[in-house]
């Protein structure tokens, strides 16, 4: 049984370790204002590229900088004060940007949330939240977004609703009305540097989505780690409304990393740009990896300029990684969550043994704990719960209630991983503790059976869920997406695993054929919805 905890304590163990970090080095004192006022000053000429349609506007630092200024003003016209909550459901736009820097100016706090999230889980985050104002575009991709989303004005206690594009419902703010204000300036707030800044909500796989806070701390240390030192251009898809997007939206300005942005993941686009800009270094799911090298063999674009293709979001095979590295660059598997961004990092010189056996060393300033089900430290290598801290990790949840089961006494966060640590100090995790099946007593690892899988010629994506079983209380059901023009049944599935010599128990004993795995904004595949419709 886990140590219990009460709110007081929680409390206590992370004033604690604020005040260790902020000893330690970690906190530089500065805000978010701060550092993008310092960051104009060293980067002013750095240039972001923002792709949308295909077509791209490049902006400085400079330019984006006085621009933030002005859209702070636009706030404070619009009756936002410091400690609002702002939320934004826009796609990875320039305007966006511009309004998260503008958020910070103001000391609000900025609430991203992903494009792709419907209506009933955007009213309940507005409500959670108690959200002043949202930032929404018309319609993105042939979604309504302000036409769906008019009712949320009086329901969800919103004070205004501002809308980009045209086909305006009555009672909402144009972006144009917004912003004209002349050249006005915001003076910006002052602010504690372990205020709360970002409330993002987690996907919620499994129930509804829990509020996640981070002070101006947890992300300036998390943005500015120096394992993320530039390395060059670096071409980011990742959704605004995702934690990791927030991130690389702000960093350019803050610390001259230069990047290109797409508002969404076209790997012919992606191919393209890589070749135009002469990029260094991307990152997303296997997806993302595996339908770039498809678009480029297509097009026969040169993407040679890459180095590096970090992943992570869920289960990563070492095929894939190899795959990578076949091209010329280095892939890597890394670990980190919305609540703990980084924990694991990986350079591209490492071996290929390290990059695709495990999910990266552990990186400066983290701590990482594996337990048994009483929160005692097992012998090193063995596998067991994680539980993670540092100084990038959250500040709790906006729901403090739901902190009583995510903290270990001492301010660890229990990930709800399963993993082991190496003799070398690399992290490998081998499951989520929801993910394991179990059939008859014998704990099966669904990331593992999903990585055989990939292995078989004819699979393009797999994922493993539990299929409950009468005698062995569950078994193994695999969705499968096949490759064009692939076929593939039980019985190959079963000879596939028998060539691995694998386990039987961990051969799939039900296949579910689908086009396309359901995944939430980071890239992880929805388990719920599969088991649901296994169940």
């Amino acid at each position: 049984m886990t140590a219990a905890i009460s709110l007081n304590e929680i409390r206590r163990d992370r004033a604690a370790l604020q005040a260790r970090w902020s000893a330690e080095g970690y906190y530089s004192g500065a805000t978010l204002s701060d550092a993008l006022r310092e960051g104009v000053r060293s980067y002013p000429e750095n240039c972001s590229h923002f792709y949308s349609d295909g077509e791209g506007r490049g902006r400085t630092n400079a330019e984006m900088f006085e621009e933030g200024l002005r859209l702070a003003a636009a706030l404070r016209r619009l009756g936002a004060a410091k400690g609002d909550v702002i939320a934004v459901q826009l796609p990875t736009w320039l305007e966006t940007a511009v309004l998260y820097q503008a958020i910070a100016h103001i000391g609000a706090v900025t609430l991203p949330i992903v494009s792709i999230y419907g209506d009933a889980e955007v009213e309940y985050i507005l409500r959670d939240s108690k959200a002043k104002f949202l930032f929404v575009p018309a319609t993105w991709r042939g979604r309504p977004y302000a036409a769906r989303y008019e009712r949320l004005l009086s329901g969800a206690g919103l004070a205004a609703i501002v809308v980009i594009g045209d086909r305006l419902p009555g009672g909402f703010v144009a972006w144009d009305d917004f912003t004209a204000g002349g050249t006005a300036r915001a003076a910006p707030a002052a602010c504690d540097p372990n205020d709360v800044c970002c409330l993002i909500y987690t996907s919620g796989t499994t129930s509804n989505p829990k509020g996640v806070q981070h002070t101006h701390n947890t992300l300036m240390w998390e943005w500015g780690r120096s394992t993320f030192a530039n390395r060059g251009m670096y071409l980011s898809s990742m959704p605004a409304g995702h934690i990791t997007g927030y991130g690389f939206l702000m960093r350019p300005a803050l610390y001259g990393a230069p990047q290109v942005f797409m508002e969404h993941w076209d790997p012919a686009l992606a191919a393209k740009l890589i070749e135009c800009h002469q990029i260094r270094c991307g990152g997303g799911t296997p997806t993302f990896l595996i339908t770039l090298l498809e678009a480029a063999h297509a097009t026969g674009a040169d993407i040679s300029s890459l180095i590096s293709f970090s992943m992570g979001g869920q289960g990563i095979t070492p095929e894939q990684v190899r795959m990578a590295d076949a091209r010329g660059f280095r892939g890597a598997r890394v670990y980190g969550s919305t609540e703990h961004p980084t924990v694991t990092i990986f350079d591209p010189e490492e071996s290929f043994e390290s990059r695709a056996h495990t999910d990266g060393r552990i990186d400066v300033g983290n701590e990482v704990r594996v337990v048994d089900e009483e929160d005692q430290d097992v012998p090193p290598g063995l596998e067991g719960n994680l539980l993670t801290r540092g100084p990038d990790l959250f500040a709790g949840y906006s729901n403090p209630t739901l902190d009583l089961e995510a903290f270990a006494p001492g301010g660890w966060f229990r990930t709800g991983d399963i993993g082991r640590i190496d003799a070398s100090g690399y992290l490998q995790i081998t499951d989520r503790k929801k993910d394991i099946i179990i059939r008859g007593g014998e704990n099966i690892s669904s990331t593992e059976v999903e990585g055989y899988l990939m292995r078989h010629p004819s699979v393009q994506d797999a994922a493993a869920v539990a299929m409950r079983d009468e005698v062995y209380g569950e078994k193994v059901c695999a969705f499968i997406v096949l490759r064009p023009d692939a076929c593939l049944n039980i019985q190959d599935v079963r000879a596939h695993f028998r060539g691995l010599g694998v386990a039987a128990q961990k051969t799939p004993e039900r296949i579910e054929f689908i086009e396309e795995l359901p995944r939430n904004a980071s890239g992880k595949v929805k388990k719920n919805e599969l088991r649901a419709r296994v169940s």
